[in-house]
C-alpha cells in the first residue's frame, strides 16, 4: 500500500494520560501524537486499555492525570463542535425497536439540526450519501435489528459518516462481520482518510493491518510501540505486549 506522508499537524494528542478504576490502572502515562488524514491501528491484549483510551479521547472517563487534545481543543469542545465521532465495539441498542436503518443513520445528523430536530434537504442528502457509501441503500427502510452482523456495523459506520466528523474512533469494527463486509469497511476507511479524515481503529486482526493502517499503536497500559505496520508487527515487538512472539497472521 502506498502510504501518505504523515501530517505535521496532529489531529490527536495525548500527554501523560492516566486513567485508574479504583486500584486498577487502565492507562499509565500515555504519550501519543497522531497525524491528520491517516488510518491509525490500535492493537493490544484484552485489558490493555484500548477501550479506555477511546473513552479518554471522548471525555467519557475522568483522567487521573494528563491531557487530551483533539484538533487542538479539549474532548468536550471537540464533541460540542461535532469534530469527533465514536463507534463503540457493541452498540447499546434495542434491536427490536421499530427504527429503520435510514433513521439510525439520520441520528448522525443531530448535531447539524436545530432544537426541533427538523430534517433539512442537506440532512437527507448526507444520509443518502452515507448509505450509498456503505452499500445499504437497498436496505434503508429495513428495521435495524433485521440486518446481519456485518450490515449492522456498516449502518453504524454510515451514522458516523453522516455526522461529517473529522476524527472517527472505531472500536473493533470488524468483530463479527463477514469477509465482504470487512473488505467494504476497509475500503471506506481508506477513502475517508484520503478525504482528510483521521481514523483510529482498534482491531485484533493483526494480519489485516498492513492493508488497513498507515501506522500502528501497540498499547499495554502505555504505548509500547508506534510506527509502521511492518515495524510494529515484528514478532520481537509484539512480544513486548503479548508476552511472547506472536505467530504471523494471528489475531483474528
Amino acid at each position: 500500500m502506498n502510504r501518505p506522508v504523515p501530517s505535521t499537524d496532529p489531529a490527536i494528542s495525548l500527554t501523560g494520560v492516566t486513567v485508574a478504576y479504583g486500584e486498577v490502572l487502565a492507562l499509565d502515562g500515555v504519550d501519543l501524537t497522531l497525524g491528520a488524514g491517516l488510518v491509525h491501528g490500535l492493537v493490544g491484549m484484552n485489558g490493555s486499555g484500548k477501550s479506555t483510551l477511546f473513552k479518554a479521547l471522548m471525555g467519557r472517563v475522568r483522567l487521573t492525570g494528563g491531557e487530551v487534545r483533539l484538533a487542538g481543543v479539549t474532548s468536550d469542545a471537540a464533541r460540542a463542535a461535532g469534530l469527533v465521532s465514536y463507534m463503540p465495539q457493541a452498540e447499546n441498542v434495542d434491536w427490536d425497536f421499530p427504527v429503520s436503518v435510514r433513521e439510525v443513520v439520520m441520528m448522525g445528523r443531530f448535531g447539524h439540526q436545530d432544537r426541533m430536530r427538523r430534517i433539512r434537504a442537506a440532512d437527507r442528502a448526507a444520509v443518502a450519501d452515507a448509505l450509498a457509501e456503505v452499500e445499504l441503500t437497498h436496505l434503508a427502510d429495513r428495521q435495524i435489528g433485521r440486518l446481519s452482523g456485518g450490515q449492522k456495523k456498516r449502518a453504524f459506520l454510515a451514522r458516523a459518516m453522516a455526522q461529517e466528523a473529522q476524527i472517527l474512533l472505531l472500536d473493533e469494527p470488524f468483530a463479527g462481520v463477514d469477509r465482504p463486509s470487512e473488505d467494504t469497511i476497509i475500503r471506506l476507511l481508506r477513502s475517508l482518510a484520503a478525504q482528510g479524515r483521521t481514523l483510529v481503529v482498534s482491531t485484533h486482526d493483526l494480519a489485516g493491518l498492513p492493508n488497513l493502517a498507515d501506522d500502528v499503536v501497540l498499547l499495554q497500559q502505555r504505548v509500547i510501540a508506534h510506527g509502521t505496520p511492518e515495524d510494529v508487527l515484528r514478532p520481537e515487538t509484539l512480544g513486548l505486549a503479548f508476552g511472547a512472539p506472536a505467530v504471523s497472521g494471528a489475531g483474528r
